[in-house]
């Protein structure tokens, strides 16, 4: 596997307000890339940092570590194919195709391929 980059996602309860916060905290300006609603993304050049509206989780569950890769796909049969416990591919056409790998103690890092 060759990783492209590396995307850090941090769930936050108000992304509006976290968007501010860390807008504020970091010296940003407007989010790099939108893909979709509820998700605002920043290239801080050596990783990504992203947003995710996500209440249920935020300020519970971590941070998040997801790699851009070529193929998710492809990559996801590979450790399928090894017994390893991947999710389900998700497919967001004209955007990206995602999935999970679980560890044993149950972290996850997702793998993702852009579509656009």
């Amino acid at each position: 596997m060759e990783a492209k980059a590396v995307t850090v996602g941090v769930p936050v309860r108000d992304l509006e307000r976290a968007t501010e916060w860390y807008r504020a905290a970091f010296g940003l300006g407007e989010p790099d890339l939108v893909p979709m609603e509820g998700l605002a993304e920043y290239d801080l050049g050596a990783f990504w940092l992203q947003l995710a509206a996500a209440p249920e989780r935020a300020g519970r569950e971590g941070l998040t570590v997801n790699i851009s890769v070529a193929d998710a796909g492809g990559l996801r049969d590979d450790l399928a194919g090894k017994g390893l416990e991947v999710s389900v591919l998700q497919r967001f056409e004209g955007v990206v195709e995602f999935f999970a790998l679980t560890d044993p103690d149950g972290n996850t890092i997702g793998f993702v391929t852009e579509l656009a």
